[in-house]
C-alpha cells in the first residue's frame, strides 16, 4: 500500500501565487512509486482536492477527506506547501492536530510564534554568538506617533517591514527622516501584518539564507547555506520574483569557522523554537565585525527549483525526491 500524501497548497494571501508554483515542483519530484499524492487547494472560497490534473472535489473538513468516483481518500500524511495564512501561521496546523493528521512541517505554536518577528527576535536574542539588530515593534495604537517612538530609540537608516506576512511584502528601506511615515503607513496597510509593524536599524553586511531538516534518523542536518547580492536596494519581492535583480552563491563562500558558526547557530535556533520538518533562517554577517545577525526564520520556505532549499539540497549532494520523501517519513515516526 503507498502512503496517501496531501500536498497542500494555496492560501488566502497574495503569497497562494508562489504556494502554487512551490507545490508544483513538489508533485513532480515526490516519488510516485511511493507516494500516492493528492493536491489541496486551500482557498477563501473553499477547500479542494484533485488526484494530479484530476477534476477537483471539496474537501470534507469533518475529517479531511475526499470523496473521488465513489470512494473515501482519507489521508496518512500532510505535506504543507502553503506560503503565508493559514498554512504557516498555526492554523492549519491546529486542525491537523485536532484530527489526529500527521504533517510536515513545525508545530501549531512556533508557526504562530514565528509568523511574528518580534516577537522571535526576543525568544533567540541571548543564545550565544546570535546578534539581533536593534528594533522597535508597533502596534496599531501607535499610527499617530510611531516616528517619535522610532527616533527615540533608533537611528538611520532603517528597515521597516510588517511584522507577519512575508515574501518582503510591504517592506521599506528608509535612509531618511522624510520617508518614515511612509514606509509606516505601507507596512501597516499591507496584506496580513497582523495590523504590526518592526522598525529595525540597518545592518551593514553579506545577507545570507540557510536551511535545515531533521532526517528520518532523528538527526538535525544543515544544508549549504546561500549568499544573496542583489542589485536592489535590498532582498525585497522584486528581487526576490524578477529574474536578473540577483545573484544566489550556492554554496555560499564561507571560511570554516564561518560556515562552523553558522551550523552551531542555526541549529540551536531549531531546538529553541521547537521546530519540526524543513525551516530556513535568513541572517547577515556584518561587515566590520563578522558578527551574525539574525534576520527571521521562514517555516515554510519557497520550493521551486530555483529557490532556496532545493539549491541547497543539491549542493548538499542530495535529490530532491529523497529530501521530501525524508520529510514525509520522518513525519509519519
Amino acid at each position: 500500500m503507498k502512503t496517501k500524501v496531501a500536498l497542500i497548497t494555496g492560501g488566502f494571501t497574495g503569497e497562494a501565487e508562489v504556494s502554487y508554483k512551490s507545490s508544483a515542483f513538489v508533485y513532480s519530484q515526490l516519488d510516485k512509486s511511493k507516494y500516492d499524492v493528492y493536491i489541496i487547494d486551500i482557498t477563501n472560497e473553499g477547500w479542494y482536492g484533485s488526484a494530479g490534473e484530476g477534476e477537483k472535489v471539496p474537501v470534507d473538513k469533518g475529517d479531511f477527506s475526499l470523496h473521488i468516483s465513489g470512494n473515501k481518500i482519507l489521508f496518512d500524511v500532510a505535506l504543507i506547501i502553503l506560503h503565508g495564512t493559514p498554512g504557516e501561521d498555526g492554523r492549519l496546523q491546529g486542525y491537523f492536530d485536532m484530527i489526529g493528521l500527521p504533517y510536515t512541517s513545525c508545530g501549531a505554536l512556533t508557526s504562530a510564534l514565528t509568523m511574528n518577528k518580534g516577537y522571535t527576535k526576543s525568544i533567540l536574542a541571548d543564545i550565544p554568538e546570535i546578534n539581533v539588530a536593534k528594533s522597535v515593534l508597533l502596534f496599531e495604537n501607535h499610527r499617530k506617533d510611531g516616528i517619535r517612538l522610532v527616533e527615540e530609540k533608533l537611528g538611520l537608516p532603517y528597515f521597516v517591514k510588517p511584522n507577519a506576512g512575508g515574501s518582503s511584502i510591504g517592506m521599506t528601506k528608509v535612509k531618511e527622516a522624510g520617508q518614515l511615515q511612509e514606509a509606516l503607513d505601507k507596512a501597516f496597510d499591507a496584506e496580513n501584518t497582523g495590523k504590526q509593524v518592526l522598525v529595525e536599524e540597518f545592518v551593514q553586511g553579506r545577507e545570507f539564507s540557510q536551511g535545515i531538516f531533521r532526517n528520518t534518523k532523528g538527526e538535525l542536518v544543515v544544508l549549504p547555506a546561500t549568499e544573496v547580492r542583489t542589485t536592489r536596494e535590498f532582498f525585497d519581492f522584486e528581487a526576490k520574483y524578477i529574474p536578473g535583480l540577483t545573484e544566489e552563491i550556492t554554496p555560499a563562500d564561507l571560511n570554516e569557522e564561518q560556515r562552523d558558526r553558522a551550523a552551531r547557530i542555526i541549529r540551536e535556533i531549531y531546538v529553541r523554537l521547537d521546530c519540526k520538518g524543513m525551516v530556513r533562517v535568513d541572517f547577515f554577517l556584518e561587515h566590520d565585525t563578522d558578527k551574525f545577525y539574525f534576520i527571521e526564520i521562514n517555516t515554510i520556505p519557497g520550493q521551486t527549483a530555483q529557490s532556496f532549499i532545493p539549491q541547497q539540497v543539491r549542493a548538499y549532494g542530495m535529490k530532491e525526491s529523497d529530501f521530501y520523501g525524508e520529510l514525509i517519513e520522518t513525519a509519519l515516526k
